[in-house]
């Protein structure tokens, strides 16, 4: 198999690339910038080494996916006369302009084109907890949201009028060894919730914490990727990967504060509340969008029906339990300082919340 990876260091394509490159009859391309490219080899090693598999390492192509004309020139490049590549995967098509760029290039060039959308793509508010490929498709609370409909649309139309190969593919709340899963955190990233824990600090929970969602690890992501990956049955198809495993928002929490080994301390505040108080500076602290995250997503309890996953995959099933994957993910970011990126402001922003939370009920409980 000659397979295409665009991006390909991500959380997602990090653990789909290392698990490609190691199929002994696949050989993969990494089309990207290059700026992580030592850290998808490191993830290569480490598959490797777990698996008791023989190392392999992609080939990196230096390029900018956004480039038309650098792109169409790589791809011509790494293509024999009238050779097509087995599989194409975009995991950074944000935008109906990136999908229609790739379909361009790739329409005599690959066998089948992988489109990464989002689970958040699926109708809010929800009319059902329970969601399916055939949920319908609306968020107008995020426009990351709406515009990977978009791309959905425009591949769909492709696929029914001009038999572009598509296959989508919807993931939810994926993690990996980088970056513990939560549902409210700054523009740096999980670590200063971690280090609030650590700490003995209050952690803020969106709604009353009792909401279902799903967490999905990035090598259960990958097993089931590459199921679909020269999957005749894929073609045309819609598939969403996510985990078997649907948790309360305190119950994940609790995971994280009992991987740290600390008991969890929890604030709980409305998802609106949040969303007005994230857009309004609070004593020089940054302004934070969290309509789409929270009203858009992470707000409503969603619980997928993997049957249409497990049908092309086999019987796939997610093998990570949270409990256990956000354990190990604890002590590779502890173990890394690299990965500890302190976000004061938003510590001082959750702060302040709590402060002026906890000085309204006491103003409530002494009126």
């Amino acid at each position: 198999m000659k397979i295409l990876i665009i991006g390909g260091s991500g959380t997602i394509s990090t653990a789909v690339t290392a698990r490609l490159t190691l199929q002994a009859d696949a050989e993969v391309f990494v089309l990207n910038r290059g700026k992580r490219n030592d850290d998808l080899s490191l993830a290569c090693e480490t598959e490797a080494k777990r698996l008791g598999l023989v190392l392999k390492l992609p080939v990196f192509v230096k390029g900018d996916s956004k480039d038309e004309t650098g792109l169409k020139s790589i791809v011509d490049s790494l293509l024999s006369k009238g050779e097509r590549f087995d599989a194409v995967a975009d995991f950074i098509a944000f935008t109906k302009e990136d999908v229609e760029r790739d379909m361009r290039i790739f329409s005599e060039k690959t066998r089948q084109y992988i489109f990464i959308g989002s689970a958040s793509a699926y109708h809010k508010p929800l009319g059902d907890y329970r969601i399916t490929e055939g949920t319908s498709l609306a968020n107008p609370f995020w426009k990351y949201s709406r515009d990977k409909i978009a791309c959905e649309d425009v591949l769909m139309s492709a696929y029914r009028t001009e038999s572009f190969p598509v296959t989508i593919v919807r993931p939810s709340h994926t993690y990996g060894e980088r970056s513990v899963p939560l549902g409210l955190h700054g523009a740096k990233g999980s670590w200063q919730i971690v280090r609030r824990m650590m700490e003995g600090k209050p952690v803020i929970i969106h709604g009353d914490g009792t909401s279902l969602w799903t967490i999905t690890h990035n090598r259960d992501f990958a097993r089931a990727f590459c199921g679909l990956v020269c999957n005749a049955k894929a073609i045309g198809e819609a598939v969403q990967i996510t985990g078997d495993e649907s948790l309360t928002w305190n119950q994940i929490y609790g995971c994280i504060a009992s991987a740290v080994g600390v008991p969890l301390n929890a604030v709980h505040m409305s998802s609106e509340f949040l969303t007005l108080a994230g857009k309004l500076p609070v004593s020089g602290t940054p302004v934070y969008d969290f309509e789409g995250t929270l009203i858009g997503d992470k707000a409503n309890t969603v619980v997928f029906d993997n049957t249409k996953l497990k049908r092309l995959v086999n019987g796939f099933y997610s093998e990570i339990r949270f409990e256990d994957g956000v354990r190990e993910t604890v002590r590779n970011i502890l173990a890394h300082p690299e990965l500890q990126t302190s976000d004061p402001d938003f510590d001082l922003w959750c702060d302040k919340l709590i402060e002026a939370q906890s000085r309204f009920l006491d103003f409530l409980q002494n009126a």
